[in-house]
């Protein structure tokens, strides 16, 4: 590896560490990556230990075994996690450590594998690793994604590169769009915090009832405000009052939506890779809050699997926004990769709800938030459905009309 990219790898660990979990003196660190992704793995540690970590924790995975797993296992087996799963993520729970995960997943890697064995594990390991997942759902101990090249990944987004340009350009790419390339990456990101505060202001302000959403897709959907909404932007507190990024890279504006109110229907703008399977060309149909029906011309039962996960699953648990002219979608790349393609274009999310989303959320236990409409799933997947001719209009809880899109931008 040349100096330059060490270096530029060295800047991205940095990041990571003090921006994206924003770790804290004597906290534990936590980080899980595929194998391919080592060295990243490694500079996270070097960075950590600087920043006064008490232990770096390194889980590696593989995804051609965990292919194997689900290709020579029945639905059954994934019912039950392994004990030792199960009390090492709950005790980095109660330990408070702070969570680092790298996805570098092959968009096709599970190709062909019964969605459902996936759903099921995934599942379970919500249902049995609870404190661990609550913790983290709840704002209780901070968490960040990032991303990180895998050579399948690479040759699915640049398909017309042999292997070393491919890695080379997903490299660039992501830091470009993380801001690893200017000159001081830990001040872009305060910066870039301060740019999402006046459009959150704003929205907060407003009063807003629902949010009609039209395109030339067929997306004519009604997504209705919990009474006391927040929207958000950038990063969030923590209940211990630590800012953190925990999506690197970001660029929505986004709330929890009342759950049983969203009506009409919402068609996908990109593909959805989920697990590693992709679901292409969709719809999504609500009534009175729930999934109604629903369609897509290839990954259906991905799709499905998805929505029946759990009953919270057939709700909405996110509304973000996003324009069509944001750093990663003037890119033009297509990363196939949830985390990327969703700063790209507005989405929903299927699934769990924030507490960050609603007024006195953080105080509020997960029963308390339901009641109060912000949903609640073992699952959170976001789907993207922005476009370039995307309105949408704000009518307020004094029957005002405002447009918020227009043409797929901010009009606000």
């Amino acid at each position: 590896m040349e100096m330059g990219c060490i270096d530029m790898m060295n800047k991205y660990a940095e990041l990571i560490v003090k921006k994206g979990v924003n770790l804290q003196k004597g906290q534990k660190l936590v980080v899980t990556a595929d194998v391919e992704c080592a060295s990243l793995v490694k500079a996270i540690a070097k960075e950590a230990y600087k920043a006064g970590a008490l232990d770096v924790i390194a889980h590696y995975v593989d995804e051609d075994i965990t292919r194997l797993r689900y290709e020579h296992n029945d639905v059954d087996y994934f019912k039950k996690v392994p004990d030792y799963l199960v009390e090492l993520r709950n005790k980095y729970a109660l330990e408070h450590a702070a969570v680092v995960t790298i996805t570098s997943e092959n968009p096709d890697g599970f190709k062909g594998i019964d969605p459902l064995k996936m759903a099921t594990y995934s599942k379970a390991m919500h249902e049995q690793a609870k404190t661990f997942y609550d913790h983290l759902d709840l704002g209780i101990d901070r968490w960040c994604i990032v991303g990180a090249p895998s050579l399948k990944w690479a040759n699915k987004v640049f398909p017309d590169m042999n292997n070393q340009e491919a890695i080379e350009a997903l490299w660039k790419a992501i830091y470009h769009v993380c801001y690893v390339d200017t000159k001081d990456p830990l001040n872009a990101w305060e910066m870039h915090r301060a740019s999402f505060e006046e459009r959150v202001k704003t929205l907060n302000e407003m009063s807003i009832d629902y949010l009609h959403y039209t395109n030339s897709l067929g997306t004519d959907l009604k997504v209705y405000m919990n009474k006391d909404y927040l929207f958000a932007g950038g990063g969030s507190f923590t209940t211990d009052g630590v800012y953190s990024f925990p999506n690197m890279p970001t660029e929505e504006i986004f709330t929890s939506p009342d759950y049983r109110k969203t009506e009409g229907v919402v068609y996908s703008s990109l593909p959805l890779n989920h697990g590693g399977s992709l679901v292409n060309d969709f719809y999504i149909r609500f009534k009175e809050g729930r999934v109604v029906d629903f369609g897509a011309k290839t990954g259906k039962d991905v799709l499905a699997s998805i929505i029946d996960t759990d009953d919270g699953a057939h709700y909405l648990g996110e509304v973000a926004l996003v324009p069509v002219d944001s750093p990663i979608s003037e890119m033009g790349i297509l990363f196939y990769n949830t985390l990327f393609d969703e700063n790209a274009a507005c989405h929903l999310a299927l699934g769990k709800g924030f507490n960050e989303c609603i007024k006195g959320g953080y105080e509020m236990t997960k029963e308390e938030l339901y009641k109060h409409g912000v949903n609640d799933s073992f699952t959170h997947v976001d789907f993207m459905i922005g476009t370039k001719d995307l309105d949408i209009e704000a009518v307020t809880q004094d029957g005002k009309t405002v447009q918020i899109f227009k043409n797929g931008q901010f009009v606000i």
